[in-house]
């Protein structure tokens, strides 16, 4: 394959990026900032403290889908890396889904004081996208391992 032919995803991955790192950078401390003088301070934190942890899987996904994209790019899709490589992104997903799980009772009690009940749905959306991301992952993992069987059977034959 044409080397440079997933260029185009590579940018999308890297833009995927680029606001998520700047929300951590700059709207999340200024928003703890705002919130230490509040009575929302209790709640706030640990809502912060998740997405700062889910933070984590979630570039360590983006950098497995820059290495797919580099097997692809080497002919070396259908691979035991690969695998690897979607195996690491959905436990990615399934990690940042059971993080916002875990911090569903304090976007629900920001949400009830504050009145205002789509901050529980930003949670519960992020929660089943993650879930979504994890189930394709699984089901592309399990395709690539029975497209490794089958060409390393086909290879087997003369």
């Amino acid at each position: 394959m044409k080397q440079g032919s997933t260029l185009f995803l590579k940018i999308s991955v890297f833009l995927i990026g680029l606001p998520v790192l700047a929300l951590c950078i700059f709207a999340l401390p200024s928003i703890a900032k705002e919130a230490s003088n509040t009575e929302y301070a209790s709640f706030i934190y640990p809502v912060l403290a998740a997405m700062y942890i889910a933070v984590i899987p979630f570039f360590i996904a983006l950098y497995q889908a820059l290495k797919l994209l580099s097997f692809i790019d080497k002919d070396q899709a259908f691979s035991n890396s690969s695998v690897k490589a979607l195996k690491k992104i959905k436990f990615s997903a399934v990690t940042i889904s059971v993080v916002y799980m875990a911090a569903t009772p304090f976007f629900y009690l920001i949400g009830e004081r504050d009145d205002a009940p789509g901050v529980i749905v930003i949670c519960l959306v992020i929660v089943f996208a993650s879930l979504v991301i994890a189930v394709f992952t699984a089901v592309l993992q399990k395709l690539l391992n029975n497209a490794i069987a089958i060409k390393s059977e086909n290879d087997l034959t003369v």
